[in-house]
């Protein structure tokens, strides 16, 4: 155990199955006490399947006087190099800790032995990593607090085309293919096979890297697939005509929030926007469930979640450097990469035009794959 804080904290770092039961009461429990930390992606459940998939996922267990501080999940990547754990598919990444903790980024990076630490999707109120942030955006928020029906008339009133149009094409689907149905958590591993296929096409077609080519992905997903617990599950929601899978959704839920992860459809029935269909009857269960919001990640460059959204919660982008030589190589190695991407990102023409490269270059690849 190393000091965080030469007057209140320490450290200590470990394998996410050395956790012992005390520690994950506590960590839910931090959870529970603060909504903004109900993210699915910030449970020990993420963590515990990240330390079955990735060799170099590890935990730093904070405490001071009063006990248990917090934990923060990361993964080593290099000597003295750290990133948010599972970072390439989390969506939400941060400190999980008591109400009130305070941490300095420096000294707990130098109790976890790390110069770097990179994070991407980072929870909102967490000021001691705030002066390292490279890029803030906003996560679209579905509010289900009051219900469907209110989330569903707050919508048209909003997007009264989109939601129309959304609400002609499934009744249109049904009249051409046969009934519509939808099931908000399926455990027929075919479907899930099925969305996985549909997900890689599309990553191939849009010129991005196919996560699912990844065995680990697969693997990560099969196992939070797996959990279905009041605080915790990975639903797979379907939609199907005429009993034929034709969209779907793979995400995470904790008993509070519904985090959109992997949607995909059939594109054989794209003219009908199953994808669309999709959300809103899944924003419909998750409501029913008892859900009071989903989140569909960052929305920069997407029509879709723009209409839906309710409201936005920040996301911060950064990399956290201690005043060491192996930060100073790291800096020299990464920045200009990283400045790149925000320039990009922040700029609307340039984000459409590398947008619209990605999907062309995507496209003669799929094409040369047939």
């Amino acid at each position: 155990m190393q000091q965080l804080d030469r007057k209140r904290h320490s450290v200590s770092v470990v394998r996410p199955d050395e956790l012992g039961e005390n520690e994950l009461s506590a960590w839910r429990g931090m959870q529970a006490a603060q909504p903004h930390l109900a993210n699915p992606f910030l449970s020990p459940e993420f963590t515990l399947a990240m330390g079955e998939v990735s060799p170099s996922a590890r935990i730093g267990i904070l405490s001071d006087e009063e006990g248990l501080a917090g934990f923060l999940p990361f993964e080593l990547r290099a000597r003295g190099v750290g990133s948010a754990i599972g970072d390439w598919v989390s969506l939400c990444q941060g400190v999980v800790h008591r109400p009130g903790a305070a941490f300095d980024a420096d000294a707990l990076l130098q109790g976890l032995g790390l110069h770097v630490w990179e994070f991407g999707c980072l929870v909102e109120r967490q000021p001691w990593f705030a002066p390292y942030e490279t890029l803030s955006q906003q996560s679209v928020v579905l509010d289900l607090s009051a219900g469907y029906a209110e989330y569903a008339r707050a919508l048209a009133g909003r997007s009264p085309k989109f939601y129309k149009s959304t609400l002609y094409k499934e009744r249109k689907l049904g009249r051409d293919a046969g009934e519509v149905s939808f099931t908000f958590a399926s455990r027929e591993p075919d479907d899930f096979r099925t969305l996985r296929r549909w997900k890689s096409d599309q990553y191939r077609r849009m010129g991005r890297a196919d996560r699912f080519a990844k065995p680990w992905v697969v693997e990560l997903t099969e196992r939070l697939h797996a959990i279905d617990t009041p605080s915790f599950a990975g639903p797979l929601s379907m939609m199907y005509v005429d009993g034929r899978p034709v969209a779907g959704h793979f995400g995470l839920r904790s008993d509070s929030v519904l985090v959109g992860w992997f949607p995909a459809y059939d594109p054989s029935f794209a003219k009908y926007s199953p994808g669309l269909i999709q959300h809103l009857r899944m924003a419909e269960a998750a409501a029913a469930a008892g859900l009071g919001a989903m989140d569909l990640g960052i929305g920069t460059g997407s029509e879709y979640k723009e209409a839906l959204r309710s409201h936005g919660a920040p996301v911060g982008e950064g990399v956290v450097r201690r005043r060491t030589l192996g930060a100073a190589v790291h800096r020299a190695r990464h920045e200009p990469v990283r400045l790149a991407r925000r320039f990009v990102l922040e700029t609307p023409v340039l984000y459409r035009a590398a947008d619209k490269l990605l999907r062309a270059y995507g496209t003669r690849t799929s094409a040369r794959g047939r």
